[in-house]
């Protein structure tokens, strides 16, 4: 397996439209981002899924499939089993062989640069604190999600969208560290500004978990912070980084979802209503092609469990092949940046002083 390649390790068994649309994602991607996928999970339902796109099992050692040298950036890695969405998060220690926890291991042993799973996000999230734990100085990982905002090309990471209900202040604190270094190395933004999610601008809002927290940024010199960032903030692009707890984070995940959902369905319906709507409509193509890549969430690929000692993308359940296509791209770009070096780096650095 030795290969300059970004090697990407995905839970071909995680999701509601698994094993099919996670191959359809994974040899796209293998094709177009010049990536090596490894697919994790049941090698007879990998095999036929990857025979419908005329395309074979590449075997470690054995070369390439006679006239099939597409296949070069695939590999199937067997595992026995998967956690189901009905599954307790526990059922990674029940299953150690669990396409997750497969998955999870080959980045632990170096073989693989980054893991995706569609699957269970509860599991997701255990195989990776089991198998991967967390960088040194992390207290918890956060799930960093990108959204657009109103301002072209740029977008902003929140976090935490899920992975903690409960915080302390002191984890929100990490959270803004760790969206910063995101910000900065991935998004590419040169001062990231940084925002405390509350219900006013002003330092005196919120509860004690949101007052305390604006103590401990406002006195970090390592954080760009500039203040409280209300609802109606979170995409006016006057912040790259915004940070609350998993609970609210969550609810505001799901909402934007449904709000890009329902608003390409709006434009689908209306925009070729008529004569001029249809003539409209085919001049405007490449417009709304635009604009869907800017607020459909299927165009994100998922968001990044970052404080865990490894690239960790998770994608939302009902993802399709764009999806996991642009999940992997998410997972190479977090490689390519070196986000996870970065983050150790830091907080080898913050321990040390």
């Amino acid at each position: 397996m030795a290969s300059t390649k970004e090697r990407i390790a995905i839970d071909a068994m995680g999701g509601d439209h698994a094993p099919e649309e996670i191959v359809a994602g994974a040899i796209r991607a293998a094709e177009e981002l010049d990536v090596r996928v490894l697919l994790v999970g049941d090698p007879q339902q990998i095999r036929a899924c990857m025979a419908k796109h005329g395309r074979e099992e590449i075997v470690s050692g054995e070369g390439l499939p006679e006239n099939n040298a597409k296949s070069a950036n695939l590999e199937i890695v067997a595992a026995q089993g998967a956690i189901s969405m009905h599954e307790e998060a526990t059922g990674v220690r029940r299953k150690p062989k669990a396409s997750i926890n497969v998955a999870m291991d080959l980045v632990k042993q170096g073989k693989a640069d980054a893991v995706i799973s569609a699957g269970h996000s509860g599991a997701a999230m255990a195989a990776a604190m089991l198998r991967l734990g967390r960088i040194k100085g992390i207290a918890r990982p956060a799930i960093g999600a990108i959204f657009p905002t109103i301002l072209a090309g740029k977008s902003v990471i929140i976090l935490d969208v899920g992975a903690n209900v409960d915080c302390r202040p002191k984890y929100l604190e990490q959270f803004a560290l760790m969206g910063t270094v995101y910000s900065k190395y991935v998004l590419g933004v040169e001062k990231p500004q940084v925002g405390l999610l509350n219900i006013g601008e002003e330092s005196s809002k919120g509860d004690d978990l949101a007052l305390r927290a604006h103590e401990l940024l406002e006195a970090n010199p390592a954080i760009p912070f500039i203040g409280n960032a209300e609802g109606r903030d979170v995409l006016s692009g006057n912040f790259d980084v915004i940070v609350c707890d998993g609970f609210v984070g969550n609810v505001l995940l799901k909402f934007a979802e449904a709000i890009g959902d329902v608003l390409l369905q709006i434009i689908r319906e209306e925009l070729p209503y008529g004569i001029r709507g249809q003539l409209g409509a085919a001049m405007l193509k490449p417009n709304l092609k635009r604009i869907k890549q800017r607020i459909d969430h299927a165009e994100h690929g998922g968001a990044l469990l970052l404080g865990v000692d490894g690239i960790c993308i998770i994608s939302h359940g009902s993802s399709q092949a764009p999806t996991i296509f642009s999940a992997i791209r998410l997972a190479k770009e977090a490689i390519d940046h070196r986000v996870l070096d970065r983050l150790q780096t830091y907080y080898s650095l913050e321990k040390a002083n």
